[in-house]
């Protein structure tokens, strides 16, 4: 399992969205046609790869994953808890290293059912109480939103299945080795270890099980 988040300022997200659209255009790209992971093929290889560059020469733009190298390897019951109550603590790790408490955060989560929302409020809460957010002051909101209507959680999917498909050993694709070959090179690491804490453009988290946190 791999999670991702890409962050950004706020009074930068329209020049952002409107960078990441006109390289869409270059490609003769449809409006419509959402970046996945899943789509790489090399027919397109030259589109994915200026995004990758695209987002390492953005300043404004930031990443950070969490790999959980082997999810057959879970205890649910020894946590008492359920593989969706783990996939929202899993959030938790991922997301509560990111946040500045100078700072301010909406935070939007893939849509991944219908029946997501209360483990949302429920993520929601629990970052407030580890920021001491009691005012709301730092975690603004928390809410699921459909991947299709914001291009940068597009390009967050792209890198994290990028990183994903490196931690399987996958190699059936000639065009996603190319595209994690070049987040390797530009990143200067490997994608197998864990980064710094502090680490800010491309932050790696190996998660092992004895990090649990119960939420």
């Amino acid at each position: 399992m791999v999670f991702g988040a890409l962050w950004l300022p706020k009074n930068k997200k329209n020049e952002i969205f409107q960078r990441l659209k006109e390289i869409r255009i270059k490609y003769n790209l449809p409006s419509k046609f959402e970046i996945k992971w899943h789509k790489v093929s090399i027919g397109k290889i030259d589109f994915y790869r200026e995004l990758i560059d695209y987002f390492f020469d953005d300043d404004d733009l930031h990443f950070r994953v969490l790999i959980v190298p082997d999810k057959s390897k879970l205890d649910h019951e020894r946590f008492n808890q359920d593989h969706d109550d783990f996939y929202y603590k899993m959030y938790f790790d991922l997301l509560k290293v990111i946040m500045d408490p100078e700072s301010s955060y909406e935070i939007y989560l893939d849509k991944k059912d219908t029946r997501g929302w209360e483990k949302v409020k429920k993520l929601e809460s629990v970052l407030r109480i580890n920021h001491y957010d009691y005012s709301r002051e730092v975690i603004k909101k928390v809410q699921q939103a459909d991947s299709s209507e914001l291009i940068t959680m597009q390009l967050a999917d792209l890198i994290t299945g990028a990183v994903s498909y490196n931690s399987r050993s996958l190699n059936t694709n000639q065009a996603k080795l190319e595209l994690v070959k070049r987040i390797k090179e530009r990143s200067h690491y490997s994608l197998n270890s864990s980064t710094l804490l502090k680490e800010s453009k491309f932050n790696i988290f190996k998660w092992r099980p004895n990090t649990v946190t119960n939420v």
